[in-house]
């Protein structure tokens, strides 16, 4: 956990020498805020048993392959389709939330990027926003990392596919766990076949966010995402680092940076890459090549598959090469 309150030096984005608290770990919501908290918690404790479901996914892997080698056994394909509805309907579940997820973001958005104040301002007097902000980010990626590394998800989904068209075709009542029906399966498809599925709901969300309230200024979003691109950095580079009680902390903080990195690419204009970015990419990058590649593998493929500028012209070739796959 985070040690109290941390100071942070963030960039002096709002001139008004930005050293402020972002306390990722403590903060409560004010009276003003207790509204939009309470909705957003609620989808913050889902969060949690959707990661310990995806981290228990083992997948059907090993029935489906007894069931493809054995086309005529009527046991065997049994068995294959009774271990993979059940998968199916976690995986209605994941799709269902990540939903849940861009209406939460959204509640947030509406609240962060106000006019009422500056980005700075909002997140230092709405901390326990800002907190549910990040943790979102934080299960976004965490999400992600593990749907990359467990092929199981796409390849369960896939068969349950052919083996309801192949029900179909032989009008065989297909409604044993079919409770996922044609369109819905189409658009779970288009969800997993992501790399990123939730980055992607994430930042198009951002983006639906930007072009539905057209007059809010986009510096809004986008100076709220980069103060806290910022915030994580210095976090992550200066001394409070070692005030960090865990590493799962530090995690956390590398998380949460790459989330609104991406975010801020896909909603400014001219993305995060551009020299004129207000997010020190180079810096960012270089805090994620200090840590141990296994920790943050997941994180630089997010930065390399998910961000929308990154192969642009106007992206130095540094960057480039240094964002370049091992």
């Amino acid at each position: 956990s985070m040690g109290n309150l941390i100071k942070v030096l963030t960039r002096d984005i709002d001139n008004n020498g930005g050293n402020f608290f972002l306390d990722f770990e403590n903060a409560q919501p004010s009276q003003s805020e207790t509204e939009v908290w309470e909705k957003v918690n609620q989808v913050l404790m889902e969060a949690r048993v959707i990661l310990d479901d995806l981290q228990a996914y083992r997948g059907a892997g090993e029935e489906i392959r007894q069931a493809i080698q054995s086309p005529g056994v009527e046991g065997v394909q049994e068995k294959a389709w009774s271990a993979v509805v059940p998968l199916v309907a976690k995986l209605k579940t994941f799709y269902e939330f990540s939903q849940k997820l861009e209406s939460s973001l959204q509640c947030l958005l509406d609240v962060l990027t106000s006019s009422s104040s500056t980005p700075t301002q909002h997140l230092e007097q709405k901390q326990a926003l800002a907190r549910q902000f990040a943790h979102i980010l934080h299960f976004t990626l965490r999400f992600d990392e593990l749907k990359m590394t467990n092929p199981a998800i796409q390849n369960d989904f896939s068969y349950y596919r052919r083996t309801i068209s192949r029900m179909r075709i032989n009008n065989l009542s297909a409604n044993a766990g079919n409770e996922v029906n044609n369109e819905l399966a189409n658009r779970m498809s288009l969800f997993y076949a992501s790399a990123t599925p939730m980055l992607k709901t994430l930042s198009d969300a951002t983006s639906k966010f930007v072009s539905d309230n057209p007059d809010l200024p986009i510096e809004n979003t986008t100076d709220c995402l980069s103060t806290m691109a910022s915030v994580c950095k210095v976090m992550l580079e200066t001394e409070y680092r070692s005030r960090f009680a865990s590493e799962e902390t530090v995690l956390f903080c590398l998380r949460v940076m790459v989330g609104v990195i991406i975010l801020y690419d896909h909603v400014h204009p001219a993305g995060a890459f551009v020299k004129t970015s207000n997010i020190d990419m180079k810096g960012c990058i270089r805090v994620l090549k200090e840590q141990p590649p296994s920790s943050v593998e997941g994180l630089l493929n997010a930065l390399r598959y998910t961000t929308k500028h990154l192969n642009d012209e106007t992206t130095s070739k540094q960057i480039k090469n240094m964002l370049q796959p091992n």
